[in-house]
């Protein structure tokens, strides 16, 4: 079940792939690429155990006998696969299932992956992540994903304050369908980061989203 966003509640498939460009501090999924222990937790990942392997066919065989009508690829950064993701994407596709792929909006899309018919879930890194700004605000890439009909973008934020750096990528990039998100792993700080946070977001006519699977289960993997 998609948790987050605008999908939220909607069953669904996830497909999540290794490997990162960055290295958020707080990050939910440190298991897809840390493997030195740099994120919040300190665990040095093994990739041995975290990461498999699979064939195009193996993954669409998979994802066939899930046999929902929404499949999420998240990461990780996925685009970083893209070329290697796009028979994937396109066998979905065929079969009528909608994609959504969940980005950091560091990388530009090829235009294959969007003539797939994909929507782009972007979520811009903002400072509390500890990754530097030149690294995690690329203009490019923000700009091309901005420009392709049904892209939403999601902000993660610690707390209230955070809105005001969440303003000026908004306004420096024209962004578009914003949705904040509170940070944390925890069914009560998803509560408390959604109650700080629903006045100011309202009034920017933006959307909220909390974590509704950290809400039902908690800091657990594999729902």
């Amino acid at each position: 079940m998609q948790g987050e966003g605008r999908s939220t509640g909607r069953s669904c498939s996830f497909l999540r792939l290794g490997g990162c460009n960055l290295t958020c501090r707080w990050c939910d999924t440190p298991y897809t690429w840390d493997w030195t222990g740099v994120s919040q937790g300190r665990t040095a990942y093994r990739p041995a155990d975290e990461l498999h392997a699979m064939t195009v066919t193996e993954v669409t065989r998979r994802l066939r006998e899930l046999g929902t009508g929404l499949v999420v690829v998240s990461g990780g950064e996925p685009l970083s696969q893209q070329d290697r993701l796009l028979p994937v994407i396109e066998e979905i596709r065929a079969r009528g299932a909608d994609v959504e792929i969940e980005t950091n909006g560091t990388v530009v899309p090829s235009a294959a992956l969007v003539a797939a018919g994909v929507r782009f879930n972007v979520s811009p890194k903002l400072a509390h992540s500890a990754v530097a700004e030149r690294r995690r605000v690329v203009p490019a890439a923000l700009r091309a994903l901005a420009a392709i009909d049904g892209t939403c973008f999601k902000f993660v934020c610690a707390d209230p304050s955070d809105l005001k750096e969440v303003d000026e990528l908004v306004e420096r990039f024209a962004l578009r369908d914003v949705w904040i998100m509170p940070c944390g792993q925890e069914p009560e700080e998803i509560t408390d980061g959604l109650r700080r946070l629903a006045d100011p977001v309202i009034q920017r006519k933006w959307n909220l989203t909390g974590r509704l699977h950290v809400t039902l289960w908690g800091n657990q993997r594999g729902v």
